[in-house]
């Protein structure tokens, strides 16, 4: 009997009972209902660069990109196009499936949304899915990036309504409904997650999951992203989240949102490969694959596909991608890529929590 249910009605009581289900059930169940949807050894990756960095005048208490933190981090203007395309070039090479770009503002000016528009163009035509997150879109804007061809856009929640004002000042809760909002209405794909380990309650990250899970669609991609204490950030003290509850996360998120992508997202630098591998088990099918999620670092690229050799995992292929390599061959392909870029300290690669 299938266990697959897709709702949009999910109470708080009932998430709250799947958190704290015995582990081996939790995952017992999250894993049954991954295994009706997906292939449970193939994980999407995706790329993610900073084409803006620094400056933003929000007040996220988690983000080294604010203006009113002192993180040592150096603002940059827009990247030059020639720039983008070499690292989308790079990622396509490496394996990477879908490029996303990301720029520290509250909202894209409209001198911008040219620019805005070439980049998603001239990065498609390349064969790879594009995605953006660039702060709050109004209606206008989200048209006009659809219209440009751009496949997907990230706007998190970050946390539930009720701890959202602990976190965050400066735009509302609302805000961010109303941009995933007229992200759907465009035609777009939605790509929204959270952050855990900011100091919330557990029936926080219940509710975090139940806005998600109850949008009137699910999101395509849904990041999981456990914090990374920035010094200089007003969340660079705040104790460690028990990674098994961020396991916990991941396997209620797969549970409530059975046909989204669930991406293991930043914070994994500090994971060990066991708990990488539950977390895989859990229901993460994604992943943001580089050496550097902007000011916070990621594992490797080789280093990330030692991991998915021993687990028997494979990077999902691009649709455009040549048929006549095999996956051994692309694999391969994909290590010598990755080793050969290894120390490639300038490319600088953007958080997606950070927005």
């Amino acid at each position: 009997m299938s266990s697959l249910q897709v709702r949009h009605d999910w109470k708080r009581a009932e998430i709250e009972a799947l958190f704290a289900l015995p582990m081996n059930d939790l995952l017992f169940k999250a894993h049954s209902i991954h295994r009706e949807v997906y292939d449970p050894n193939e994980v999407q990756i995706s790329r993610l660069l900073s084409i803006k960095t620094g400056a933003c005048p929000e007040d996220c208490k988690y983000c080294p990109q604010s203006a009113r933190y002192d993180t040592g981090l150096e603002k940059e203007r827009l990247l030059a196009m020639e720039t983008v395309l070499t690292e989308a070039r790079s990622a396509k090479a490496a394996g990477a499936s879908r490029f996303c770009m990301g720029a520290a503002w509250r909202n894209p000016k409209e001198r911008d949304m040219p620019y805005l528009k070439q980049m998603v163009q001239e990065v498609k035509a390349l064969g790879m899915e594009t995605c953006m997150t660039l702060g709050m879109l109004s209606p206008e804007q989200a048209n006009e990036l659809a219209g440009a061809g751009l496949d997907y856009y990230n706007h998190n929640l970050d946390t539930s309504p009720e701890y959202y004002g602990d976190v965050i000042t400066t735009r509302t809760y609302q805000n961010r409904l109303d941009t995933l909002s007229n992200v759907r209405a465009s035609g777009m794909k939605v790509c929204s997650g959270g952050i855990v380990g900011m100091g919330e309650q557990a029936t926080d990250r219940a509710g975090l999951l139940q806005q998600l899970a109850n949008l009137p669609q699910h999101p395509d991609s849904v990041p999981i992203n456990m914090l990374v204490k920035v010094a200089g950030t007003p969340f660079e003290k705040l104790d460690d989240l028990d990674p098994l509850e961020f396991v916990r996360t991941i396997a209620v998120a797969r549970i409530l949102m059975p046909k989204s992508r669930v991406r293991l997202s930043a914070g994994r630098e500090s994971m060990s490969d066991e708990l990488q591998a539950m977390c895989f088990f859990a229901g993460a099918n994604s992943i943001f694959y580089g050496c550097k999620l902007l000011t916070t670092p990621n594992p490797e690229e080789n280093d990330d596909m030692s991991l998915f050799r021993r687990l028997g995992l494979r990077p999902e292929q691009a649709r455009n991608s040549n048929p006549a390599l095999d996956s051994l061959e692309a694999e391969e392909a994909l290590l010598a890529k990755a080793a050969a870029h290894q120390d490639k300290a300038e490319a600088q690669f953007y958080d997606a929590a950070a927005l």
